[in-house]
């Protein structure tokens, strides 16, 4: 009987090292996380964690936060009349940041998913070409919602970009802030520029 042939080995490709979790870097001096509630010591080493709230007591939550845009000469002018190619680009806008700040559980990993009150997003012109987007998130609950009103603020932003930038490229994501949060151990939190002009606004309106 005839022998088959021997077939032609396939070479040999590099080998693959199945990739294992590494733990955190190896703590010198557990004092360094004090202070960081989403990092604990353990073994030796700096691990994230999600905080047990399980024991805070429940109290009304509530934060402001705040995104700035700025446009291109002209560019805002169109965007805030509604009448651009992609229609009202502000209202869907509104409904991506209220949609993320309910989602925000699901997008930061160690933020505790929320059962929200209340949503609000606000867009104000600052200027000829800058875009104020205003956030406000509330609840009753066991933890803030800080995260929740700059997720909106964020996911409302970038969706202004994404359907303004046939027009162009140069819109400027300026800044992106947490602006007051109240309730919790903490109590209530403002930053020093929005207490300015909260007191500026309230002096011309009386």
């Amino acid at each position: 009987m005839a022998q088959n042939p021997k077939l032609p080995q396939r070479p040999k490709g590099p080998k693959i090292e199945r990739s294992r979790a590494r733990p955190g870097p190896a703590l010198q001096d557990e004092a360094l996380l004090a202070g960081w509630s989403h990092v604990a010591a353990k073994g030796g080493k700096a691990e994230s964690r999600m905080v047990d709230v399980s024991k805070k007591p429940i109290t009304r939550r509530e934060a402001r936060a705040r995104a700035i845009l700025r446009f291109p000469a002209g560019l805002l002018d169109l965007l805030w009349s509604g009448k651009g190619p992609k229609g009202p680009v502000l209202e869907m806008a509104r409904a991506a940041g209220i949609l993320a700040a309910k989602r925000t559980g699901e997008l930061i990993p160690l933020c505790h998913p929320l059962g929200l009150d209340a949503v609000d997003v606000i867009f104000k012109r600052d200027g000829r070409d800058r875009l104020l987007i205003e956030t406000r998130a509330a609840n009753v609950g066991r933890t803030g919602v800080e995260m929740e009103a700059m997720t909106a603020a964020a996911l409302a932003a970038l969706t202004v970009y994404d359907m303004s930038k046939a027009r162009s490229h140069a819109i400027e994501l300026e800044q992106l802030c947490l602006l007051e949060k109240r309730g919790g151990r903490s109590g209530r939190w403002v930053r020093p520029e929005a207490a300015g002009g909260r007191a500026a606004s309230a002096a011309r309106d009386a």
